[in-house]
C-alpha cells in the first residue's frame, strides 16, 4: 500500500476545520469566545441535561433556526458518537449560511470527560 500523504493532509485539515471535541469546546466556552452552542437532541432530553449556555434546536426547527445568529459560529452536538443528528443539522445550517462546527462524541462524550452540565430539578412529588 502506498500512503497518500496529500490526501491524508487534506482529510485531517478538513476534519479539524469542521469538528471539535469536548475539551476544546469547554475551553472556548470558558474563554467566552464568540460562539453559539446548539443541542439538536429531543427537547425532553435537553430539558433533563445539557451543556451550559446551549440552546435547543430540534430537527423540526432546522429549516427556520430563529434562535441562531450568522454572526458567530455554531457548535452542534447530539447524543453520542453513533448519532447523526448533529451532522444532519450541520448540513442544513451550512446550506443556510451558518458557520458550523460539530462536537464529536456528542453529549455522552461531554459527560464522560466530566464537563459541566445543566440539569433540571425533578418535579416535586404531590
Amino acid at each position: 500500500m502506498t500512503y497518500d500523504f496529500t490526501a491524508a493532509r487534506d482529510h485531517f485539515a478538513a476534519r479539524n476545520a469542521f469538528t471539535t471535541g469536548p475539551h476544546e469546546l469547554h475551553a472556548l466556552i470558558e474563554a467566552k469566545a464568540p460562539l453559539q452552542v446548539v443541542d439538536v437532541r429531543y427537547p425532553a432530553d435537553f430539558r433533563a441535561s445539557h451543556i451550559p449556555g446551549a440552546v435547543n434546536l430540534p430537527k423540526n426547527q432546522w429549516d427556520a433556526p430563529a434562535k441562531l445568529s450568522k454572526d458567530k459560529p455554531v457548535y452542534l452536538y447530539c447524543y453520542n458518537p453513533q448519532c447523526h443528528l448533529a451532522a444532519e443539522a450541520a448540513s442544513k445550517l451550512v446550506a443556510r449560511g451558518f458557520a458550523v462546527i460539530e462536537m464529536e462524541g456528542g453529549f455522552s462524550a461531554w459527560e464522560a470527560f466530566g464537563q459541566p452540565v445543566v440539569t433540571s430539578a425533578p418535579a416535586a412529588a404531590a
